[in-house]
């Protein structure tokens, strides 16, 4: 699977709750409760980067102030899911992976797709993850460690759908239509790589 749409990288995250951007990338993990408030603060001095942080029950996010309201609203859902990835680093080994595989098969393809192997790799990076359906191997990049859940399991999904039909047609695609968080999933990876392809600000310099 491709690093676009479908599966390829991910972005880092500082720690204290914080996450800082250039406008890039969202995702998942104890994300910020549905009652929690989020506030929006503006300003003047800040001309690309996005950041934001948990302030008691609050999560504060600090965006341009020429930012339009389409952009603070897409920003808002990019920083929270990256907070919430930060704030969950467990990684799954590769029998939890391969038990997930199991599960999601068995929760949207009726326990057709059924891999032989699933895996973490550290040789993918331009996929998010590949399929080999004569082997029934799935690998999926480690740059997905750390990513929202749902965005891990549209990976697994989407190899696993691999196992029943190949390529990407209608058919395959179809398949996904199952798994509610698609769009969404594919939405953040776009952002992930599209982030992933901005110029990186300078370090700062120690007096």
């Amino acid at each position: 699977m491709p690093a676009d749409p479908s599966p390829g990288v991910a972005g880092e995250t500082p720690m204290r709750s914080a996450v800082s951007h250039q406008p890039g990338a969202p995702a998942r993990a104890p994300r910020a409760p549905a009652t929690s408030a989020v506030e929006v603060r503006r300003s003047t001095r800040r001309r690309k980067s996005v950041s934001a942080y948990r302030e008691g029950g609050r999560t504060i996010v600090l965006i341009p102030a020429r930012m339009s309201e389409a952009e603070e609203r897409r920003w808002v859902g990019v920083m929270l899911d990256k907070l919430a990835a930060q704030e969950s680093k467990r990684v799954l080994g590769d029998a939890e992976l391969t038990e997930r595989a199991e599960r999601l098969s068995a929760q949207y393809f009726d326990g057709r797709a059924r891999p032989a192997s699933v895996r973490w790799v550290t040789n993918q990076n331009t996929r998010w993850g590949s399929c080999t359906p004569a082997e029934g191997s799935i690998r999926l990049s480690h740059r997905l460690q750390g990513m929202p859940e749902y965005v891990v399991d549209y990976v697994l999904l989407h190899e696993l759908a691999h196992l029943l039909v190949p390529g990407h047609g209608p058919g395959f695609w179809r398949l996904l239509e199952a798994y509610p968080r698609t769009e969404r999933a594919r939405g953040y990876l776009e952002g992930v790589v599209a982030a992933d392809q901005l110029p990186q600000p300078p370090a700062a310099r120690e007096e």
